[in-house]
């Protein structure tokens, strides 16, 4: 009888145990329903969800690091990273992004600085260093200095007004049209290329001519047309003989030479005595040149006093021609063809 209870005793006991164990492992199901899966998996899935939108930051921040402009680029609009209307779940990650759209809107603030820099610039590019982008140079002006630092080539090498010296040059090789044999005594008999002038200054050289004879003033030419090459030559002539700086102010480095225009002529007595030196100044041909040589559209191209502006010693023998209208207010002013133009002098840009 001892031994039944002592069994019985022992399959109670096995039976209230395995129903004990029972009932801890059912409890986990009623609170989480995910009994199922065994704790290492249910773990892994919870820290890959955090990883995953830490991921979506990562790309979102290195996109930003990688490519700075297309902040820029890209104003603010209402959305971020096109999310416009983000799920509840995303809400943190759209609360951190908040931050991101004001980047990117102070990306755009911080970008105008460098805009305004630019726009900055663009009146400097427009024109060049000697403000010659809209085609025109200041010259003659106030702290106006006419040496060969600073060369431009004149846009209208062909116009009767052009201003040609130490600043503004000819284009290289330029030779004038219409270039004619005046009818005036020149001081030698060949007919060469220094008898010519441009056929507009040729007709107006005769009438001054005629005119200076009429009140017995006879003159002859000295020297009218020269090419480039010849002053050329001619220069490097002079800079052998008296060295650069002295060359420099009597004589024109080619391209610079007014008698290239086919406007401008050497003039003297009929005799030629002092043609082209400075004793021509106190000749009576001279002192009749000065008082009546605008009357007929030239100008006395390198007056007396004025060498600072115009780059060379006085040359009373120097005729250039220009027109009667500038002719006479150059004249009336006493002044020189540099001051004249001393607002703009067409060049090429």
């Amino acid at each position: 009888m001892r031994k039944y209870i002592v069994t019985f005793a022992a399959a109670v006991l096995i039976v209230a145990g395995g129903f004990w164990a029972w009932g801890k492992n059912q409890a986990p199901a009623a609170d989480g329903g995910h009994v199922e899966k065994p704790p290492a998996l249910a773990q892994r899935h919870s820290q890959e969800t955090p990883t995953t939108v830490l991921d979506g930051q990562n790309d979102g921040s290195a996109s930003s690091e990688n490519n700075p402009e297309q902040d820029k680029d890209q104003q603010p609009s209402g959305s971020v990273g096109g999310q416009d209307k983000p799920a509840k779940p995303a809400k943190p990650a759209a609360d951190q992004s908040t931050p991101a759209k004001n980047t990117n809107t102070g990306a755009a603030q911080n970008g105008k600085p460098s805009q305004n820099a630019s726009s900055d610039k663009t009146p400097t590019g427009g024109k060049s260093a000697s403000g010659t982008g809209n085609g025109s140079s200041k010259t003659g002006g106030k702290g106006f200095t006419n040496m060969y630092s600073v060369e431009h080539v004149v846009s209208n090498p062909k116009s009767i007004e052009v201003l040609v010296n130490k600043t503004y040059r000819l284009p290289e090789g330029y030779v004038p049209p219409d270039l004619v044999y005046p009818n005036v005594p020149f001081i030698f008999s060949e007919k060469v290329d220094k008898r010519k002038m441009r056929r507009e200054a040729a007709a107006a050289l005769e009438k001054l001519f005629a005119a200076a004879k009429k009140d017995g003033v006879e003159l002859a030419g000295v020297s009218g047309y020269r090419s480039e090459s010849r002053q050329k030559t001619l220069y490097n002539n002079y800079v052998q003989r008296d060295g650069v700086k002295a060359a420099d102010t009597y004589s024109a480095r080619p391209g610079h030479s007014e008698h290239q225009t086919g406007l401008t002529i050497d003039v003297s007595g009929i005799t030629g005595k002092c043609a082209a030196e400075s004793c021509f100044a106190g000749t009576k041909e001279a002192k009749w040149l000065d008082k009546h040589a605008h009357e007929y559209g030239f100008i006395i191209r390198y007056p007396e006093g004025k060498d600072a502006i115009t780059g060379y010693k006085y040359e009373p023998w120097h005729l250039r021609y220009v027109g009667t209208r500038i002719a006479n207010e150059i004249a009336s002013r006493s002044t020189t063809l540099e001051q004249y133009f001393g607002s703009a002098v067409p060049v090429s840009k």
